[in-house]
């Protein structure tokens, strides 16, 4: 295993460790509104530090953009850790037990290293720029799907851009005639790793941050899958708008969005 790799995985598991002891105890949670149907809680904040504080002994002069501090900037500002350390928030707030750590691994710029971790059910999901993707240490691949008959697709709602609503559930209507049955779970971060161990065969989702991102997108395609933004292009990572799958299958999925395609969602 890569040595940084590595240390992205234990930062992942002592998340987990965290989010596990509260997930047992919700009742003492803290929850706070850090937008319109966006939470916080002081598990999000606990996991992300004990992830910063595993990285920073190792590497003490790597940048780390994390999802509730922000941009700790290094001196090696070639290297950076992108971390969500609870992706998946208001499930575990409800009690539902899907959510996941994320941390991906970023070299001049380049996805490097990836880890996502599911604490609840033990699901290790990795990837090394080059090497392929594992799941608990078994090679997974994206399944290579023809077209939609027969497929799950995951997806989430745009509830922090309603003003997408109609073009979405256009997107959604189109896609889910063709579709075998969808997927909205609540945590896009296993969501993509899902789509890498090819337990659904495919994702869309609009306006999402790099943090939710960034190591599935290595998973996938390190899974021999392909991420593109609505229009089939690399604009994802500024504008949110990700789709996901293999590669014959995401140019169905494409095809079947873009008449639905507003003028903002095609930036």
């Amino acid at each position: 295993m890569h040595p940084m790799l590595n240390i992205a995985v234990r930062a992942a598991r002592s998340a987990g460790t965290v989010i596990v002891r509260a997930f047992e105890q919700l009742d003492k949670v803290e929850i706070e509104s850090k937008g319109t149907n966006d939470f916080v809680t002081n598990v999000d904040t606990s996991a992300e530090q004990a992830i910063i504080n595993t990285i920073q002994k190792s590497y003490p002069d790597h940048t780390i953009i994390a999802e509730e501090s922000g941009i700790t900037a290094g001196k090696d500002n070639d290297i950076q850790w992108i971390i969500d350390p609870l992706d998946g928030t208001t499930n575990f707030v409800k009690g539902i037990p899907h959510f996941a750590v994320s941390i991906a691994i970023k070299v001049k710029g380049k996805l490097d290293q990836a880890v996502i971790y599911d604490p609840i059910r033990g699901d290790l999901f990795t990837a090394s720029r080059g090497k392929g993707a594992q799941l608990n240490g078994f090679r997974i691949r994206v399944k290579q799907h023809n077209n939609l008959t027969g497929s799950i697709l995951a997806t989430g709602f745009p509830f922090k851009h309603k003003q997408h609503t109609d073009a979405y559930l256009d997107m959604f209507k189109t896609l889910f005639k063709k579709t075998a049955d969808m997927r909205r779970a609540g945590s896009a971060a296993l969501d993509l790793a899902y789509v890498a161990a090819g337990r659904v065969d495919g994702f869309f989702e609009i306006g999402l941050k790099p943090w939710d991102t960034a190591a599935g997108e290595l998973l996938i395609i390190e899974a021999g899958g392909l991420v593109t933004d609505f229009i089939g292009g690399h604009g994802h990572e500024k504008s949110g708008n990700i789709v996901a799958s293999s590669p014959k299958l995401l140019k169905e999925i494409l095809k079947d969005i873009r008449p639905h395609l507003t003028d903002s969602l095609k930036r």
